[in-house]
């Protein structure tokens, strides 16, 4: 799969035609039918780029688009697909943050084509590994815990981008010491690992006495458990 993108639309039959295309295409896709649902599954999949209808209920899409240049630091794209389709409609999305304005009717080729547009542009903005609200920007070395900001040390981050990426794999001790620290393996000892792993828990597990998230496999290692 391509980047998350995030499909905010009330119409289920357009978010099912912009689903259909967006998945052919190889992009992991994520739904919400209102703009409440929009805000709590941006901050679960941290999405690359949003397709935004601009007629919502509960939350308009002019305040969610608002809301997510507040909420986030992050470089998140907005393609907004609205019926509003005057001239001064599409100058005050494009004036909101939106990178593209698309009027309805649409042509789903044509929404396909301008994602990768958009992508293109910023996609180098958005490299990242998300798993259930836990993010990790490796360009950026950030990580992020749905809406919080989470500091973490160098080897921390280091440990916790490869599990992230080899989620289900178990990891030894002597293995993540390996692949990780090549060049520090004399600095780097088997207690040391467990005490990066305790301290990873400690900033991203809601009960790090009982992880969910990076589990111990008694007699093996480390495995980073996706949900």
């Amino acid at each position: 799969m391509k980047e998350t993108i995030l499909v905010v639309e009330d119409d289920q039959m357009i978010r099912n035609l912009v689903r259909l295309y967006l998945e052919k295409n190889e992009y992991y896709v994520v739904e919400a039918k209102d703009g409440m649902e929009a805000k709590e599954l941006f901050l679960q999949f941290h999405p690359c780029l949003i397709v935004l209808d601009l007629m919502l209920p509960h939350v308009s899409g002019e305040e969610f688009c608002a809301w997510v240049h507040e909420q986030s630091e992050e470089n998140v794209s907005i393609i907004m697909l609205s019926a509003k389709s005057r001239i001064d409609d599409k100058v005050a999305g494009l004036r909101m943050g939106a990178d593209s304005y698309i009027t309805k009717p649409f042509d789903p080729d044509e929404l396909v084509a301008q994602v990768e547009a958009v992508l293109r542009r910023t996609g180098h903005f958005c490299q990242k590994v998300v798993s259930d609200g836990l993010c990790i920007m490796p360009r950026k070395g950030e990580v992020l815990l749905y809406d919080k900001k989470i500091h973490m040390t160098k080897h921390e981050f280091q440990l916790l981008y490869y599990f992230m990426q080899n989620p289900g794999v178990v990891f030894s001790r002597e293995a993540l010491i390996d692949e990780i620290y090549p060049t520090e393996q004399q600095a780097i000892l088997d207690r040391t690992i467990d005490v990066h792993i305790k301290k990873i828990r400690e900033k991203i597990e809601d009960v790090p006495a009982r992880p969910e998230r990076i589990q111990t496999v008694r007699g093996m290692g480390y495995k980073f458990v996706t949900t």
